[in-house]
């Protein structure tokens, strides 16, 4: 690897390490920072004796200054130990773990909905003819500005309530049954961004159509398939590549109001009743996670975009 890459690489590991660092003071700081009384968010407004005070502000090191509470928490999540919860009383790496699967599952399968139709319809319609393409647009823009509150109303009226094709809630138990529950919510999920994949891969697909090696391969008698992969999708992937890692980080923020509707007990519904219930250590973590998620993905974008893309490997390794 060369002196120029490896700048740019640690560079980028750098800055991704910055910026959770900077979150989890964030995090942690948040709780400190609410105006008011710290105890009488975490309680509730409770009556509580004062030893059961004292039991508070040791466990969530308001007794302690900022930054001796804050690298003592730090510490604990660095050994994966992300607390107890205030109302179950219980680890919250054991009530995420019970909640991970089925949000796993859920966000798997948005963003196959996401890259399968949205990288579809881009091409169809950047090979298509222009009334297609006009189409393809009005559906896509539509989509993209779509919240996923307002795809969980439609798709339930529709398909649940009116039709009856699938579930009103619940996440299912084995595959096919799962499949069957988890339908409608990834495709809420996926809605907004598949609008937005379809938009920015139909204009790099068209972009790339309109480039000289693209007529000189089809001059040199090169099918318009391999046309497709070789020329068009290939040179497309780092803008669009960029945008499928930002929508994947996104999907995971996007599962606290789907899995609420659709009432599916995964993380995204456990942090809203945490919130509700001011189950203070479990927003931390939830907190905390989503944004490790969304910095690891962008992070493993930005490092795999100079390997699809020679002119961006060649401007890094100077």
């Amino acid at each position: 690897m060369r002196a120029g890459t490896t700048r740019w690489v640690l560079g980028r590991l750098a800055g991704a390490a910055v910026t959770v660092v900077v979150a989890s003071v964030v995090v942690y700081g948040a709780l400190q920072l609410v105006p008011g009384d710290p105890l009488a968010t975490l309680t509730g407004g409770k009556r509580l004796t004062e030893s059961q005070l004292d039991v508070l502000r040791e466990t969530y090191g308001l007794d302690r200054g900022f930054v001796p509470g804050y690298l003592e928490w730090v510490g604990h999540v660095v050994r994966f130990d992300l607390g107890t919860s205030s109302v179950y009383q219980d680890s919250v790496n054991t009530l995420l773990a019970s909640r991970l699967p089925v949000s796993l599952a859920l966000i798997g399968y948005a963003a196959v909905v996401t890259v399968v139709l949205g990288l579809g319809v881009a091409l169809v319609s950047a090979v298509a003819g222009r009334r297609t393409a006009t189409l393809a647009t009005v559906l896509t823009s539509g989509a993209a500005a779509t919240p996923p509150f307002v795809a969980v109303i439609v798709l339930l009226a529709v398909f649940s309530v009116g039709l009856g094709w699938f579930p009103v809630t619940g996440a299912g138990s084995g595959f096919l049954d799962r499949l069957w529950h988890l339908t409608l919510p990834a495709v809420a999920m996926a809605v907004a961004a598949f609008g937005v994949l379809a938009r920015v891969g139909q204009a790099a697909f068209a972009d790339q159509l309109r480039r000289e090696h693209v007529e000189v391969a089809r001059s040199r008698g090169v099918g318009e398939g391999a046309v497709l992969r070789r020329h068009v999708v290939r040179n497309s992937l780092g803008p669009v590549l960029t945008v499928v890692g930002l929508l994947l980080a996104s999907l995971f923020v996007g599962t606290a109001v789907v899995e609420t509707a659709f009432g599916i007990n995964g993380i995204g519904a456990f942090l809203v009743s945490s919130v509700s219930r001011q189950d203070f250590p479990v927003v931390q973590a939830v907190s905390l996670i989503a944004v490790v998620v969304f910095v690891v993905i962008s992070t493993a974008v930005d490092l795999l975009l100079p390997v699809l893309d020679p002119q961006l490997r060649r401007a890094v390794s100077r």
